[in-house]
């Protein structure tokens, strides 16, 4: 299953000099709960993995299933459900004290090893000769959900297989909310199923989780519990320099906003009840970052001006020496100077 490049718009462009170097072309949806496509680029029945920037959607069985509430968790754990986090000690301990409270440890993770982004505690493992663990894997926080479900649900240890019963929790959940059979799955770089869909269904279940009144009761419930963990803990949601927790942190309150691997990003937009995804088909994360800076900018949650939005809207491209050389900046179809959407 194959989605054409020429059905993607240009998103984001290149410039060195006064020449376009280059483009990065892509697919974006903006809509409401009920599916209602408010603005469009490219196409919306792309069909997409969203990688990580699904976590808050595997994530709803975890407190539907009544575990969260039955472990104790609070802010902190639900946001680090939803992260894909550096590594840094902010997040292995808070990971770590979480998997204690529940009796196990980091051998109980499937999620493999990874070693962290984070510098300083990249710097403490090279300096002492420690390895990395599956507690630096920037999963290890929803794998860590998992588990909790699990353990609520009595399951066998290999929770992250398809037909475990906590994947099968997780695919309905997000079938439900895309409103979509998926086409498909791959194996994530955690190990986890990551279910496909089209990108317009993507975009309708941020909308669903942006207007909590849509879905009603428990699910309901456990949407405006993730996000508002998200809003709150934008540094536990990715780390310090990371687009996520910058951009939120820029947008007090505002959005929540989450990336995933090859280039895909969502926004959930509580007070304008809508949903935001899109996908750079080259999976450049200098794309997407641009890419959904200028759509946040124009649903008017982003300041273009604040530096943490400047930095991915706009940034200035550098050589060596730090002579400017050129910049990347939203192509024109989808900046429109910065229209109200």
């Amino acid at each position: 299953m194959t989605n054409r490049s020429n059905d993607a718009a240009e998103l984001v462009e290149v410039w060195r000099g006064d020449i376009l170097e280059s483009t990065h072309r892509g697919h974006a949806v903006i809509c409401r709960s009920d599916g209602e496509i408010v603005a469009q680029w490219g196409a919306p029945e792309a069909i997409i993995y969203p990688r990580s920037s699904c976590k808050m959607l595997q994530a709803l069985p975890l407190i539907e299933s009544g575990a969260a509430d039955a472990a104790g968790l609070g802010t902190e754990q639900l946001a680090l459900s939803c992260a894909s986090h550096k590594g840094a000690l902010i997040h292995t301990e808070r990971v770590s004290d979480w998997l204690g409270t529940l009796d196990l440890g980091e051998s109980d993770l499937r999620c493999g090893n990874q070693f962290p982004t984070d510098g300083p505690e990249a710097d403490r493992l090279r300096a002492t000769g420690e390895g990395a663990c599956q507690l630096h894997n920037n999963c290890s926080g929803k794998h860590a959900g998992f588990l909790t479900l699990n353990k609520h649900l009595g399951g066998g240890a290999d929770y992250h297989e398809i037909d475990h019963p906590v994947q099968r929790m997780v695919k309905d959940a997000y079938e439900e909310m895309t409103g979509e059979t998926s086409p498909g799955f791959g194996i994530d770089g955690c190990s986890a199923p990551n279910h496909a869909s089209s990108l317009h269904g993507f975009a309708r279940a941020m909308a669903r989780m942006a207007d909590p009144s849509s879905l009603g009761g428990v699910r309901g419930a456990a949407a405006e519990r993730l996000v508002a963990a998200m809003r709150q803990h934008p540094l536990l949601v990715a780390g310090e320099g990371r687009a996520c927790s910058e951009m939120m942190a820029a947008m007090p309150n505002a959005t929540a906003i989450k990336t995933g691997a090859e280039a895909v990003f969502i926004a959930i937009l509580p007070e304008q009840k809508l949903g935001v995804a899109l996908k750079i088909e080259d999976g450049t994360t200098r794309g997407a970052e641009c890419a959904i800076a200028a759509l946040l900018a124009r649903l008017g949650v982003a300041d273009p001006a604040h530096p943490m939005i400047a930095k991915r809207l706009t940034p200035t491209l550098r050589n060596w020496r730090g002579t400017v050389t050129g910049d990347i900046r939203p192509s024109v179809g989808l900046w429109a100077d910065g229209a109200k959407l």
